[in-house]
């Protein structure tokens, strides 16, 4: 191990198939009992690792460099999947608009597969030359093209190129599968799954994939969007819905405009009307940090265990600096 790795860093190197996500201390999945030795951690997002989990002895492996000989464990070593990390090169098969700032991707993998991921992981992209950035697979595993709703960020380096100037037939190159808030396929309590925005994508893959294997417990999916214009996929679900009694869909405005005949308000604020506990639910959330923490906040008090709520919160890369800095 040189000097100054991380953990996470030293495990790569040694190709060790540490789970990891984000290397920056933003979304948790390294997060690992630090069972002997010392580290020193760099700072980190208090959404990643909370103040309670760190006093019991968790650390984020990407941001801890050993001190010490030291052993780690892995915080979420029930029912895990590891999948081979691949570089994958693929060609846009298809685009469409779903909504006024989401454009549907969806990719054919030319070489580097075999490819194999868990519902709900996410793929580092890159365009043309242009900086990576991590979006959510938003089909089976069981599918033949790869599907990404990607948001269009004002400004932003890399989405607007998707939003105008991608085409059908360009290369794509990936980097997956990575994450750690993918399909629990042996859990039989209740599922809650909620997208914020283009948060859907990780969502729809594992409440497809749920039902595809045949799943039978109940299983709630909500999409909170800000307005009627930012609903999609709304048909798609609704048949799905018909043909699995055991879905219920549910959409949710923020911020409606006029009239609406939709439920209003916030994600969180609908989990705390529609349960009184979640005590064995298996929780997934996807989408802007603030809604990703309050609905955390909101399951836990309600009963949900730390194990059995994964969350993946869509930080922007002018997020980035400012929860990198926080600890």
């Amino acid at each position: 191990m040189e000097m100054g790795q991380t953990i996470l860093e030293a495990a790569l190197a040694a190709e060790i198939p540490y789970p990891h996500g984000c290397r920056s201390g933003n979304c948790g999945a390294c997060k690992s009992e630090l069972v002997s030795g010392e580290v020193e951690m760099s700072p980190y997002s208090s959404y990643a690792l909370t103040e309670a989990e760190k006093e019991q002895g968790y650390i984020l492996a990407c941001r801890s460099v050993p001190w010490s000989d030291c052993e780690v464990a892995w915080a979420e070593a029930a029912d895990t999947e590891v999948h081979p990390i691949r570089r994958l090169v693929c060609r846009v098969r298809a685009l469409e608009d779903a909504t006024h700032d989401i454009r549907i991707m969806r990719l054919e993998v030319l070489s580097g597969g075999p490819f194999s991921f868990a519902a709900g992981q996410f793929a580092r992209v890159s365009f043309d030359g242009l900086p990576s950035r991590d979006y959510s697979m938003a089909n089976r595993p069981d599918e033949p093209l790869l599907e990404f709703h990607v948001r269009l960020i004002p400004g932003g380096a890399v989405t607007p190129y998707v939003a105008k100037t991608l085409a059908v037939g360009d290369e794509v190159r990936l980097d997956a599968p990575l994450g750690t808030s993918y399909l629990r396929r042996h859990h039989r309590g209740p599922i809650v799954a909620m997208g914020g925005g283009s948060g859907l994508a990780p969502v729809k893959s594992i409440v497809e994939s749920a039902l595809e294997k045949g799943m039978r417990q109940p299983i709630h999916l909500y999409l909170g969007v800000r307005a009627e214009r930012d609903v999609y996929m709304e048909d798609h679900f609704h048949r799905l819905a018909a043909a699995h009694p055991n879905l219920r869909v549910h959409y949710v405005l923020s911020e409606a405009l006029g009239e609406t005949a939709r439920r209003t308000g916030y994600l969180h604020e609908a989990l705390a009307a529609d349960f009184e506990s979640l005590d064995g639910c298996m929780i997934y959330l996807a989408g802007p940090p603030v809604m990703v923490d309050a609905c955390v906040r909101t399951a836990r008090d309600l009963g949900v265990r730390r194990q059995d709520c994964h969350a993946d919160a869509f930080y922007t890369e002018a997020d980035r600096p400012s929860t990198e800095a926080a600890s």
